[in-house]
This record gives C-alpha cells, sequence and structure tokens, in this order.
C-alpha cells in the first residue's frame, strides 16, 4: 500500500460528499414526504432535524475520519488504543455492504430503464403496458442481474482509480451534470397545464397534517438522506486536508443535498399532479408514472433519457461512497493492493446482490423474519445499522475523545476562528442532543 491519497481541493471534497448524500430518495421519496406531512411545515421541520441530528453526526464523523487518517475500523483503533472502540468499525462495513448489495439492483433498474428510454421502448406504451413493464423487469431472472454487474462494475472502475483520479474527478463531472439534469426537468414540469397544484402539493404549509409521524419521518428522512452513519463521511473525511472548515463542509453538504432534493420535488409532483397521477406511488413513481408523463409531453422520450440518466448518476454516486468504506477497510487493515480490495469487495456485494435480485422474482417466497431478502437488507441498514452508526460516531467524540481534541479538529487546528460559545454549543449537540434522538428513532424503529 503506497501514500495515502487525499482530495485535492475543497471543491472536490463538497462534490464527493454530496454525491455520497444525494441518492435515489432523494428524487421520490423526499417530495412524498413533503406533501404527505404539511408540505412547507414538513420542510421546516426537517430542517430543524438536519440541524439538531444530522449536522452533529456530520461533525462527529467529519472530526474522527480526519483526525485519524484512517478507514473505518482503523479510526477508532488509532484513537482509541487498547480499548473495545476499534471493534465498532465493522458495523459500518457491514451496514455499507448490505446496503450497496440492494442498492447495486435499483442501479442496474436505473441502467436498464436508461436503455429502454434511449431505445425509444416507452413510446406509445399505456399506463398497464409500462406497470407491466416495470413488474417483468423487477421480477426477471437474467436482465436485472447483467444490469446489477454492469452497475457494479461502473462504481469499481471509479473506485479503482482512486480518491483524487477517481471519486473527486468523477464527481466534479458528475453532480453538477445530475443538478442540471434535474433543473431542466423541473423547468418543464412547472411550465405543464395545471402544474401549480403540484408545487402547492410541496410548499403550502398544511400544519393539520402534522403529527408525530410527521416528525419521526423527517427525522427519518434528515438521517438517511445525508448518507449519515453509514461510515462513507468517515472515509470520505479520512482523505481531507487539515486546513479545510469541516463545520463549513458538513453545512454546505446538508445545503446541497436538501436543495436537490426539494428541484427534484419540482421536477416530479408538478407533473404528476398536472396529468392527475396519485403521488404515493413509491418506486414505481419513478419507474412507471414518469415514462407514461414523458409519453404525453413534446419531447418527452428526450427528457426521459435526461431524467433517467439523472436518476443512474445519483445512484452510482452514493454507490462509489459505500465501496470506498470497504475497500479502504481492506486496504489499510489487511494491507491488500487496492485492485485486490475492491476484486474482493465484488465477489462478496455482487453474491449477496443475486440473492437481492432474484428475491424480486424466482425466490420471492424465500422470507427471513417475514421479509424478502431485498426488503430484509433494506430494512435492517436503513432501521439498525444506520442509526447504530449515527449514535456510536456521537457517543465517541461526545464522550470518548477529549474535548481539547474535538475543538481541535472543529477549528482546524486553530485555522478556523469559531468563538469559545459556538464550539460550545455544537459540542452541547453532539454529547447531548444527538444521542437521545437517535436514540429514539433506533427504539421506534425496532419496536
Amino acid at each position: 500500500m503506497g501514500k495515502r491519497e487525499g482530495f485535492a481541493s475543497s471543491f472536490g471534497v463538497l462534490v464527493a460528499m454530496a454525491g455520497s448524500a444525494v441518492g435515489l430518495g432523494n428524487l421520490w421519496r423526499f417530495p412524498y414526504l413533503v406533501g404527505t406531512n404539511g408540505g412547507a411545515a414538513f420542510i421546516i421541520i426537517y430542517l430543524a432535524c438536519v440541524l439538531v441530528l444530522a449536522l452533529p453526526i456530520m461533525y462527529s464523523e467529519f472530526i474522527i475520519g480526519r483526525r485519524s487518517q484512517s478507514n473505518v475500523f482503523g479510526a477508532y483503533k488509532k484513537l482509541a488504543p487498547d480499548s473495545k472502540w476499534c471493534n465498532v468499525g465493522f458495523i459500518y462495513v457491514l451496514c455499507s455492504i448490505t446496503i450497496i448489495s440492494f442498492y447495486s439492483v435499483v442501479g442496474g433498474w436505473t441502467i436498464d430503464y436508461f436503455v429502454k428510454a434511449a431505445t425509444f421502448q416507452f413510446s406509445s406504451a399505456s399506463a398497464d403496458q409500462l406497470s407491466g413493464m416495470f413488474a417483468n423487469t423487477v421480477t426477471s431472472t437474467a436482465s436485472p442481474l447483467v444490469y446489477m454487474l454492469v452497475f457494479l462494475g461502473i462504481t469499481a472502475l471509479i473506485v479503482l482509480a482512486g480518491v483524487k483520479n477517481g471519486i473527486e474527478k468523477y464527481s466534479k463531472i458528475m453532480m453538477p451534470l445530475l443538478f442540471i439534469l434535474v433543473i431542466v426537468i423541473a423547468i418543464r414540469s412547472v411550465t405543464l397545464e395545471n402544474s401549480y397544484a403540484g408545487i402547492e402539493f410541496l410548499f403550502k404549509p398544511d400544519f393539520s397534517k402534522i403529527t408525530a409521524q410527521t416528525f419521526l419521518d423527517a427525522l427519518g428522512q434528515a438521517f438517511f438522506s445525508l448518507s449519515v452513519g453509514s461510515g462513507s463521511i468517515l472515509t470520505y473525511a479520512s482523505y481531507v486536508s487539515r486546513k479545510e472548515n469541516i463545520v463549513k463542509l458538513s453545512a454546505q453538504t446538508a445545503i446541497s443535498d436538501t436543495m436537490f432534493a426539494i428541484v427534484a420535488g419540482v421536477a416530479i409532483m408538478p407533473a404528476v399532479f398536472a396529468f392527475g397521477i396519485s403521488p404515493s406511488e413509491g418506486p414505481g413513481l419513478v419507474f412507471v408514472t414518469l415514462p407514461y408523463i414523458f409519453n404525453q409531453l413534446p419531447f418527452g422520450s428526450f427528457l426521459a433519457v435526461l431524467f433517467f440518466f439523472a436518476l443512474f448518476i445519483a445512484a452510482i454516486t452514493s454507490s462509489i461512497s459505500m465501496l470506498e468504506v470497504i475497500v479502504a477497510y481492506l486496504d489499510e487493515e489487511f494491507k491488500l493492493k487496492r485492485r485486490t480490495s475492491i476484486v474482493l469487495s465484488l465477489i462478496l456485494i455482487a453474491t449477496l446482490g443475486v440473492f437481492c435480485s432474484l428475491s424480486q422474482g424466482v425466490m420471492s417466497d424465500v422470507k427471513i423474519l417475514g421479509n424478502s431478502i431485498f426488503d430484509l437488507f433494506d430494512k435492517s441498514s436503513a432501521n439498525i445499522m444506520l442509526p447504530l452508526g449515527g449514535l456510536i460516531a456521537v457517543i465517541f467524540v461526545g464522550w470518548r475523545m477529549k474535548k481539547a481534541e474535538y475543538a481541535d479538529e472543529i477549528t482546524s487546528g486553530g485555522l478556523v476562528k469559531f468563538s469559545r460559545t459556538t464550539v460550545g454549543i455544537f459540542y452541547f449537540f453532539i454529547k447531548y442532543i444527538a444521542p437521545v434522538v437517535i436514540a429514539t428513532i433506533v427504539i421506534r424503529s425496532l419496536f
């Protein structure tokens, strides 16, 4: 293993972090939650959750990663030597393996649908035909596996190129392109007749819909949307130079992710309402409803190609961050070459991915704890491992690290000036508020 790489620029760090945070969920889950939980009222609650919960976790993972300059396992081993803390690093590795195993299946669907859009397979198809097309895509045996492997192959090639020439280089291209593509679709969506109902659905406050569940939904969305708890931020932070302002980078990542989610909502919901379709379609909203809508629009075939390419980019930028967590662990802890680490990771992920994919079709009768293999991987990572990873990070920084070490990282060794009050407020949220809120999420998920 040669000299450890690092990001070359502040912009490179930002787009890589934003790429890890921005994923498939931003393109359909966030708009739906906003609309069904009080519109703008939900957005206000969501932003509060980002400030109270997600940012303290991001700061904590940043502090652990950059201070250690190591992978998720080595970080705790280096910062808490001769203790049991190093063992918690396995949770991040396991979480990333679990997520990317089923996420790569969905990533394969995005490639499949990009190909379908580019070859005009949606043209003149009815809603029933598109629904059948999606069902066939998901339940087939060979085709989803091929596209899953293609998705993993592209992910691996980017990670193989390294931090600077792979992750940073391609994130600089893909993230701005993703934002531009979604903005183009949003502009077309809001110019549709009767699109105002969709805008109203997103942004008109309806406080009558605010319940305890609304707050939990907002907490969950803030947590999962920003990719905290998976080890991705911790791993990326280990490549960040000492001079970078981690508070600023975390805030910029959160702002970028939230802006993208809102713009994605503007791109999707006005079109959905313009054609009188229910917004609560889940994955079908993306893979069934939107192709139908594109069929009804001038230049709709072109928009469909743009949209599914954007969907693919959103998926790939998240997958490279998860693969990097696993590769960095194997690379540094077992002194393997990067290529070897990637190959071993792919063999394991692809094997698990095959079962996740087949569980949608020929293995759909196989249930574990009442869930298909795909759903088990999805729920266990989202409801247990991600919150647990976030909880570990804030407890470690708040209760295991010395406050002086925390302050040294927050201020980048004194290069970034914060008042003692500001530093103390950040610390209070990390040490006391975030653990209680995250524990609430974990308990709610389990019971």
